[in-house]
């Protein structure tokens, strides 16, 4: 606003006569007035507001393109992107009818979803009188599962996000992909053939794929030998466009793949997943501390020393204060001392942080538990709000089956639940609670693993449509991200929905192959971990699907970056 300020002076001083027009998107704010107030230009300014809120990246993704969500909310403590994601919400309501249940756990998916009720009632909702196609909504913080972001990702477009950066659903593919000395913009969607086929693949299958759709492209293309000039003129305007597209796409993928390769054997990249699986398995934490240690003194990359630190902390609920000094000392010296900051950042949102002497899980729960208690006031003290920021990522896990248990090597090519994403190490946090919400109707049994992610979950329903239980609707489950959504997570659900009918629904295999009897109950080992509840999902023969609203897309380098102070 000051630089708009100066223009607008400036233009008075040497006696140009202009019309000044500001639009805020997607949203204005009254601090903004307030400082063309204070500079003495308001007057010779109009303001608008451009409402821009969805951005659909594909069929069942849709992005409000606010990366500054992260940093803004969960380390500044900014609310002001609250009111544009419930008036998405309040949007996709009026067009898509109301919704059946909302879910939600985290404080900025509760503010979002109590402001939202409140722009409902003001305003009376075009939505109320259509159809409902949303049956589900689920509303979740990011700060509730840090550790599925942290984790390096292996499914296909996580690996081209992490790799080149995909932006508002499209990327730029350098000379080392398209064989050129050129660089080329691509949109991924499911559009694109060959992509819409891959990109939930976990990257190990992609290579075959790729290979196999190779061989039958050049099969179709040697179908012309042998035609006759009929058949020659129909291939060539039926066909033949088609196949070059298919066939440059096709070129692309593969160029892609290979640099992605090249750049990860750089990087020591299965030594990196090795450290992550036995991070989250809690084994072998000295190996993986001397790994970090050693990545940090090679300097490979000050945001992968950064996430590996993050996720060890997460995963052990704080450092213990020897090795928090240690890192902090080795990362300061290997990267400069501007890092400092940096690590403040990262202590104030739990992304890092030191355990307390003599502080134990134990004494940790003990503590939550009595604050979950107090809170019944209706007041958050300060000490909730600082525990609030501690992990229990190991009790958690347990409580849910996150680690598999495995009964020999894990099919990646057909796999049998989300830990597929991760190498079938890991079934990311996110996806499990939604799943899990979902199939109970409620947080109904439990109670404990909301105690350990600190509580602010609720439920609602609306009565209009939860009378017709049997509607087409409630196949549709709306989740919301709010600080983020990575590819992994996207999925991972989008497996879920696919092979997971409703209480004896029929669902076909990822290959299309045969069919099973599937639910959404939850795999439980029986060693405290939470028990299956009763089906509720309606029958259906295709599972659930599931459409994405998120803040932004994200992975473990932007959430990074976003807490660096540091300035190159």
């Amino acid at each position: 606003m000051r630089f708009i300020a100066d223009i607008v002076n400036a233009d008075k001083m040497s006696g140009r006569s202009r019309k000044y027009k500001i639009i805020f998107s997607p949203q204005k704010f009254y601090a903004c007035e307030m400082v063309l107030e204070e500079e003495g230009v308001f007057g010779d300014v109009t303001c608008d507001e451009w409402s821009f809120y969805l951005l659909p990246l594909d069929e069942d993704i849709i992005s409000m393109e606010l990366p500054e969500f992260f940093r803004d909310y969960f380390l500044e403590g900014d609310h002001r992107w609250i009111n544009p994601v419930a008036r998405a919400l309040q949007l996709l309501n009026s067009l898509y009818g109301p919704f059946g249940r909302t879910y939600g756990i985290g404080r900025s998916a509760k503010m979002s979803y109590e402001l939202w009720r409140d722009l409902e009632e003001e305003s009376e909702s075009e939505g109320q009188g259509r159809k409902p196609e949303i049956g589900h909504v689920f509303l979740m913080d990011r700060d509730t599962d840090y550790v599925t972001a942290l984790c390096s990702q292996v499914v296909y477009e996580g690996l081209v996000d992490d790799t080149f950066r995909i932006k508002c659903g499209s990327v730029d593919f350098g000379p080392e992909v398209t064989s050129s000395d050129k660089s080329i913009k691509v949109l991924l969607n499911s559009q694109d053939k060959v992509f819409s086929q891959i990109r939930n693949e976990h990257f190990s299958s992609v290579f075959g794929f790729l290979s196999q759709k190779s061989r039958n492209l050049q099969a179709q293309y040697d179908r012309r030998r042998g035609m006759d000039i009929k058949q020659m003129k129909d291939f060539v305007s039926q066909e033949l466009k088609g196949l070059k597209q298919e066939h440059r796409l096709l070129s692309l993928h593969i160029g892609a793949c290979e640099s992605i390769m090249k750049k990860k054997t750089k990087q020591d990249f299965q030594e990196t997943i090795k450290a992550e699986h036995s991070l989250l398995e809690g084994f072998d934490i000295r190996e993986s501390t001397s790994f970090i240690e050693e990545h940090i003194d090679r300097q490979v990359s000050p945001i992968e020393s950064l996430r590996l630190m993050c996720l060890l902390s997460i995963t052990e609920n704080g450092l213990v204060p020897k090795d928090y000094r240690s890192l902090k000392t080795q990362y300061l010296q290997s990267y400069g001392p501007e890092h400092l900051l940096t690590f403040h950042n990262l202590k104030r949102m739990g992304l890092l942080t030191e355990q307390s002497a003599g502080e134990t899980l134990t004494a940790v729960e003990s503590k939550v538990s009595k604050l979950v208690t107090d809170r019944a006031a209706g007041k958050i003290t300060d000490a909730f709000s600082s525990l609030a920021r501690k992990s229990n990522f190991r009790a958690i896990s347990k409580k849910l089956g996150l680690i598999p248990r495995l009964d020999g090597e894990y099919d990646l090519k057909m796999p049998r639940d989300m830990a597929y994403v991760f190498g079938g190490a890991y079934v990311p946090l996110s996806c499990k609670i939604i799943e899990q919400v979902l199939e109970r109707r409620g947080w109904q049994g439990l109670e404990e693993v909301v105690r350990l992610l600190n509580g602010n979950e609720f439920s609602a329903s609306d009565s209009t449509v939860e009378d017709n239980p049997a509607c087409e609707a409630q196949r549709v489950v709306l989740a919301v991200f709010l600080g983020g959504c990575t590819f992994s997570e996207i999925a991972a659900l989008r497996f879920l929905g696919k092979e997971r009918g409703g209480e004896g629904g029929e669902g076909k295999g990822r290959e299309g192959k045969g069919s099973a009897r599937l639910s959404w109950g939850m795999h439980g080992d029986g060693s405290g971990s939470v028990a299956a509840a009763p089906q509720h999902c309606p029958a259906s023969p295709t599972g659930c699907k599931f459409i994405f609203l998120t803040t932004a897309i994200t992975n473990s380098a932007r959430m990074m970056e976003a807490t660096i102070e540091a300035k190159a």
